[in-house]
């Protein structure tokens, strides 16, 4: 009785594939490291999100926008719930060369 190899190819190839995709995804990935100056910064942002431009920055030819948000929700069910906190921090800096 003969084999379908057809079937069989295609899947190894589709697996071949994926398996290539996560080696290089895996391999430019870079470790990361906790900075708890971060963490605490982090920690104390209000609930809500904020955007202003420091006059202290705007420095000749340069200006500098912050922008702050912070989102908390507790989930609640039967069986239990979770606590969402996510917070960030950004800064958009904008030189002229």
């Amino acid at each position: 009785m003969p084999l379908p190899l057809v079937p069989l190819a295609a899947f190894a190839l589709r697996t071949g594939a994926v398996a290539g995709a996560v080696w290089l995804v895996r391999r430019a990935l870079v470790p990361g490291r906790t900075d708890q100056r971060a963490e605490d910064a982090l920690d104390d942002l209000g609930e809500g999100l904020s955007l202003h431009r420091p006059a202290d920055r705007a420095l000749e030819g340069a200006r500098q926008t912050n922008a702050a948000g912070r989102f908390r929700r507790t989930l609640t069910w039967a069986g239990g719930g979770v606590e969402i906190d996510a917070a960030w921090l950004a800064r958009l800096r904008i030189r002229r060369t």
